[in-house]
């Protein structure tokens, strides 16, 4: 995960939201993200439980949770991961070393068909069994 530093349009115009499986955790964003891509990383698989993650990095005080706070849990040092604590659905990805935003997951979208990813993150802990022929940066 990271900044994309190319100077793109998003589809992802301002503002948009997202929730959580029961609609109980909610989030709006007032700015076009950061960035937009996927991640391969084997602590974002396991937290998900997918082959891969889609993350839009937003920064802070463009956004705010508009429904019940999540839960959150620190998956590893530096790291915290927001969750809705009765359906467990995943929401957001906050590190040390990307400060002053927070990477929401594109799959939590009220409109996902808008997202528009950019970058593979972590390429090389890519599962070999999946295969990609999207034309995206590797890093």
């Amino acid at each position: 995960m990271g900044r994309n530093r190319c100077h793109r349009t998003y589809a992802m115009t301002p503002p948009y939201t997202g929730r959580c499986l029961c609609g109980a955790v909610t989030f709006r964003c007032t700015d076009a993200p950061l960035w937009q891509g996927h991640c391969h990383c084997e602590s974002c698989r396991r937290a998900t439980a997918s082959p891969m993650t889609s993350f839009l990095g937003v920064r802070d005080g463009a956004w705010a949770w508009t429904g019940a706070p999540p839960a959150t849990y620190a998956s590893s040092p530096g790291v915290t991961r927001s969750f809705c604590g009765t359906c467990g659905t995943q929401m957001a990805f906050r590190a040390e070393r990307f400060p002053h935003e927070i990477h929401f997951y594109a799959a939590t979208l009220d409109r996902p068909e808008d997202y528009q990813p950019t970058t593979h993150y972590f390429s090389a802990e890519q599962l070999p069994w999946l295969h990609f022929a999207d034309g995206l940066a590797r890093r």
